[in-house]
Order: C-alpha cells, then structure tokens, then sequence
C-alpha cells in the first residue's frame, strides 16, 4: 500500500492552501481547507461540521461491532509564514527539491494527515477495525474550540484509542515514538510605573524606570547556574530515568549556532530537553528607541511542564516570588490554554503495537521511545473528556524547519507512512488497544 505520485500531489494542493488559523483573513482558507479535507474523506462519510470556532472535518468507517475502535486526530491549520524574504520560495506555493516539499505546514501537519487520508482511502473502505476522524483546525492556536467540541459530540467520537498524525519523529533516520509531551503555561508580567511616558532629560534619576524594574524582576526568576530560582517550580517534578540513547552535544550546537549550552546543572542535555521544566522569557517590551521613560513594561514568559506539574500552581509560585521594586507596581496576566503535560506508559499496548509497526517499515532500527519538548494540548483533551489514550505516530521530523521559515516534508515519509500506518491499524485490529 505505498503512496504514489498521487500522494505528492495530493500534499501539494493542501499545502497550497493558506490555512492560517490565527488570521482572520485567512478564514475562507480555513473552510477551504476543511473542505478539501472532507472531500478526500467521501469515502468515509467526510464531513465539515461547526463549531465554536474554525470548522472540524468528521469522519467514519466500520469495520465491525467487536472489532476496536480508532480515532484518527490531526490538524490542518498552520503558522503564520512569517518573513516571507526568509524563505527560498514561497510559503504557499509547494515546491520540491531534492526528495522534499517546501511549503508553510508541509510537516505540520499536513504530511501526516495525508499519511493518515491515504492509508484509509488504501483499504478501499474495508479496514480492519473501525476507525474515526477527527481533523480540526485550531491546533496551532491552543485548540481552543475542542473541549466544547469533544463535549457535544461525545458519543460520535467514543473510541478505544485516538491516533495522533500530529507529534514528530526525534531524528530523520531514527524511528521513534512519542511517550511524554511537555505541557504549557503562559502569562505576561507587567510593570507599571508612571501615569503617562515620561521625558528621560527631565525625569531620569527622579522616578523608577518600569523597564529597569522588569529587568530586574526577569533576572530573578532564573540563577546564574541556569536553574529555576523560583521556590516551589520543581516541588511536583518526578525523576525520570531515560534509556540509552545517543546524542551529540556538539552536532546540538552547531545545529542551535551558539557557542555554549546552558542550564539547568545535574542533567545532561538531553534530560533538560525531555524530562525538565523550564521557565523561558520570550519577549521583553517597553518604551522605544528615543528619550523616553516608558508608563509601562512587559515581559510574556512560557513554562514548559512536565507530568504532575500544575499549570495553576505554578503559575501561583511565579506571583509569590515576583516582588515589585519601589515606585512601580506589578501584575500577573495568565495567558489563557495552559495544558498539562501528557504521558502514555511506554508499556501500554498502543505504544507496543506502534514499535511493531515501525519495525516493519525499518527493520534495520529497533524504534526509540523518546519525550519531546513541545505541547499537544489535544492528547489531554482526549483523555480527560473522551477517555482514552492517544497514540503519537506522526511521520514528520523534527528536523524539518516545523513553525519557521523553509518548512518542509521528507517526501519518502509518504510510502514508510502508509506503510507504517497499514500495520499499525492490522496489529490493533487483534485487539483492544485500551
């Protein structure tokens, strides 16, 4: 069952499509795409159904009553492309080079999800068990629209696992499969100082500068050895034993372009990646280049969480320790969609069958088990309103420029995919993968 030139040219015409689901403009694209989606889905009952939001493409084909159920999940919205003058051709226009296809969500998600439509449409409508999809299109910004979702249609979605084409392979040329994702809490710090902007000849040295204070109050969090300085961070963080595997911490520098890493002390790098929280400042904003004491300072800072973190607590030790120096005051805004991070037990079946199957397409590796940094807000959501575990089996690579400019998508990850993803469904048929 391996993919043709079809299968490009099906990848390329949804890459064509500006599915950015953060602007407005772009929510014609959206449905477009929802459409698209539905349509190679006719087989299946493919359908575009409402919600709060941006449109879900649903979806079903029936195998038998006692045979498993699976829900197939993926996304088909993308980033914004950003710089356009960065990329070596166009965002929206698929271009191939060199065995891959270039494009805004070539590998995010929409490679997967092509993955997943054409390994139903190769069974000609007769899988071997029942399967349900779910493709929606608010991934990208938190899916915020899911919950409510999954609520009204509960009973339509019911299934025994969910199988995500979101998630990504650690390394090109290492099969691997996705035990833990880290979750995600956001909020902004903000400094306010003086009713209104003031002239920095006139005022400087008279009043508390709200950028110095931030500046301050942002070099607390963290101590110069890298570490979280914030008391009660790391209370609920479990020790997490990884197996052998190797990594090259030179090839990570040159690959990241810095000249030292850094961190927190006690872990190697590959711990600080898959099994540490960390607490990162992602923009520092206020006044401008020109004379100025600025009224107002923020700072809008992301946690990264690992399993039995609390978003709320810690989001509640960041309030106790920031502590506003004289002559300004400060806030907290959490940002909301913090989600906890998500785990499935290595031994678990689901995650057996999945190494199975990969041993199948690439019988020259035994199939990593590996953590990845990022966040996958829609695995909690499955498990706390549906259920049910989700199986990460994505065929994108980390590799591949995911949410930066020169996206692109391994076209042979097309035929391994289908091929992947054909015996992952035949080994879950023999049984309940719960």
């Amino acid at each position: 069952m391996a993919a043709t030139r079809s299968s490009e040219q099906e990848l390329a015409a949804l890459v064509a499509i500006p599915s950015v689901s953060g602007d407005p403009a772009h929510r014609a694209d959206m449905r477009r795409a929802a459409r698209w989606i539905a349509d190679r889905l006719a087989f299946a009952n493919g359908r575009v159904v409402e919600s709060d939001g941006h449109p879900v493409v649903l979806g079903e084909l029936h195998a038998s009553r006692d045979a498993p159920t699976i829900l197939v999940y993926g996304h088909y919205d993308v980033q914004p492309a950003g710089d356009a003058s960065a990329w070596e051709t166009p965002p929206f226009e698929p271009t191939v080079r060199d065995g891959r296809l270039y494009g805004r969500g070539a590998t995010d998600d929409k490679g997967p999800v092509v993955v997943a439509l054409e390994t139903a449409r190769a069974f000609a409508g007769a899988p071997p068990l029942n399967v349900r999809f779910l493709i929606e299109g608010e991934e990208e910004i938190g899916s915020p629209s899911l919950p409510t979702f999954l609520e009204a249609h509960r009973d339509e979605l019911a299934a025994d696992l969910v199988v995500s084409a979101d998630g990504a392979m650690w390394r090109a040329g290492e099969p691997s499969i996705a035990v833990a994702a880290k979750g995600l809490v956001a909020l902004d710090l903000v400094v306010a100082g003086p009713s209104t902007d003031l002239h920095s000849g006139r005022h400087g040295g008279a009043v508390q500068n709200p950028n110095h204070a931030l500046a301050a109050i942002v070099a607390s969090l963290h101590r110069a050895d890298g570490s979280v300085a914030v008391d009660g961070f790391y209370d609920d963080v479990m020790p997490v034993e990884l197996p052998a595997i190797a990594f090259d911490e030179h090839a990570y520098r040159a690959e990241t372009g810095v000249s030292e890493l850094h961190g927190e002390p006690g872990y190697t790098t590959l711990e600080r990646l898959w099994t540490r929280p960390t607490l990162e400042v992602n923009e520092l904003r206020g006044g401008g280049a020109y004379t100025v004491i600025p009224r107002e300072a923020r700072a809008h800072v992301t946690c990264r969480l690992v399993p039995e973190q609390s978003p709320a607590r810690v989001v509640e030790a960041i309030e106790r320790h920031v502590v506003a120096p004289p002559g300004v005051s400060v806030r907290i805004e959490p940002r909301p969609g913090a989600v906890p991070a998500y785990a499935i037990d290595p031994g678990h079946a689901a995650v057996r069958a999945a190494q199975q199957a990969l041993r199948s397409v690439y019988p020259e590796h035994e199939p990593l088990l590996v953590r990845i940094g990022g966040t996958l807000p829609a695995a909690v959501l499955f498990e706390r309103i549906l259920g049910v575990k989700t199986l990460l089996f994505s065929f994108s690579t980390a590799d591949e420029n995911l949410h930066a400019p020169n996206e692109f998508f391994r076209l042979a990850r097309l035929d391994e995919g289908i091929a992947a993803w054909t015996e992952l469904w035949r080994l879950l048929s023999g049984g309940r993968a719960a």
